[in-house]
């Protein structure tokens, strides 16, 4: 975990690709099921998120997604893709289209960046 707030906290999913989640601390099915407090801090998170994705990395395109068949608690995925990851164009969950030749700048640096926007949010 790299952030945790009263509300929501965000973790890091080991990948190849920089990707991290937002989860509710609360245990709440839906994003509609959310107050509105909650909903507005997801939403924040999520801006600074995309927006440091976008300017360290550099993707190709930035993913969100969210759906929790599996665990079924409000959660974000927020991923950033690369023609040179071994998915691209397909979701990560989908079929490996090619070995990996990415070649990313240092994550520890990214992971700082986003902590420091989300404590000064």
């Amino acid at each position: 975990m790299i952030y945790k707030s009263n509300l929501i906290n965000v973790q890091i999913e080991k990948s190849e690709i920089p990707w991290l989640k937002i989860f509710t601390n609360e245990n709440i099915k839906e994003f509609s099921q959310c107050n509105q407090e909650t909903k507005l801090e997801i939403l924040e998170a999520l801006d600074i998120i995309e927006k440091e994705m976008l300017e360290y990395f550099k993707p190709e395109k930035i993913n969100i997604a969210s759906f929790g068949n599996y665990v079924p608690h409000v959660h974000f995925h927020i991923m950033a893709r690369f023609k040179e990851d071994s998915y691209f164009p397909e979701p990560m969950w989908g079929k490996q289209q090619r070995e990996s030749d990415l070649k990313l700048p240092d994550l520890e640096t990214f992971y700082q960046n986003v902590l420091n926007k989300l404590n000064k949010a």
